[in-house]
């Protein structure tokens, strides 16, 4: 696996690629297997397959949040060799990001809803690093995974406000045996924590199995107090909304999906699902 850590090499060794169809996958590091997945994912469909590690500072809306992010590159290096990784861009902060650097991009409404209410100017600091990655790699696909839904929603806004000539694969949530989503920051739960966190998964499921469009809200709120009864858990929202808009369900919508973010002890955890 070929490693770079400055924009000027990898932007040189991308530019000689010739033919290759290239396949990108953007991560914050400490990866696990839904990591992987999303590189197997690429591999199927792609000549070549470059994973970027790069820890945001400009997605993160909590300096502490940043300061704890787990950081282990060298079990990183290892997991990403061990699946046939071709390229990894792992870029320090300083040569992605100059000294006071503005970056707005209009992304409407979408930027507010749900993750955008809970942490503000986070999809301005996911734009801006996707489009410095996209503009250094220049794949022809990225695959991002479905436990970001609202991201991919965001990042596809941002390729068409932008024209950029990359296309997007969303791949499945991988989840651990008992459903629980995996996460890089399932690290920080306790016992106790990871026990009531699976309170999640089995609401997004319950959600499903009963869902009834004339009885959302009814839905919403049963699934709202599943989760707050569960001890240690602390729910931000739950919604089921338009898969494509986020908005409230239509007789329009083609895709539903209910989206949860909760507090989980002292870790904040996102999961979905597709109902329709």
């Amino acid at each position: 696996m070929k490693i770079f850590t400055t924009k000027k090499e990898t932007e040189t060794y991308f530019a000689n690629k010739g033919e290759k169809v290239t396949g990108f996958v953007a991560t914050m590091g400490a990866l696990h297997q839904g990591h992987i997945s999303l590189i197997k994912q690429a591999q199927q469909s792609t000549n070549e397959v470059v994973c970027s590690i790069f820890v945001n500072p400009t997605q993160f809306n909590d300096p502490k949040d940043l300061e704890k992010y787990p950081r282990p590159i060298a079990a990183d290096i290892n997991m990403l060799e061990q699946t046939g990784c071709d390229v990894l861009f792992n870029p320090p902060v300083n040569e992605m990001y100059a000294d006071n650097e503005k970056w707005h991009l209009n992304l409407g409404d979408l930027e507010h809803l749900l993750e955008g209410e809970f942490r503000p100017g986070h999809y301005q600091g996911v734009t801006q690093v996707v489009y410095k990655l996209f503009s250094i790699i220049k794949p022809d696909f990225a695959f991002f995974g479905q436990k970001d839904y609202q991201q991919i929603l965001v990042i596809n806004k941002m390729v068409e406000l932008l024209n950029m000539p990359v296309k997007l694969v969303m791949c499945p949530i991988l989840r651990e045996d008992d459903g629980l989503a995996m996460s890089s920051r399932n690290i920080h739960l306790t016992p106790f924590d990871r026990e009531n966190a699976l309170i999640l998964s089995k609401t997004l499921s319950w959600a499903k199995n009963n869902f009834d469009s004339n009885n959302i809200s009814a839905i919403k709120q049963q699934a709202g107090q599943m989760i707050s009864s569960q001890p240690g858990v602390e729910l931000e929202y739950f919604e089921i909304v338009d898969g494509q808009t986020l908005h409230p369900v239509t007789s329009e919508s083609k895709t539903v999906v209910a989206l949860v973010a909760a507090r989980v002890g002292k870790t904040r955890l996102i999961d979905n699902v597709l109902i329709d």
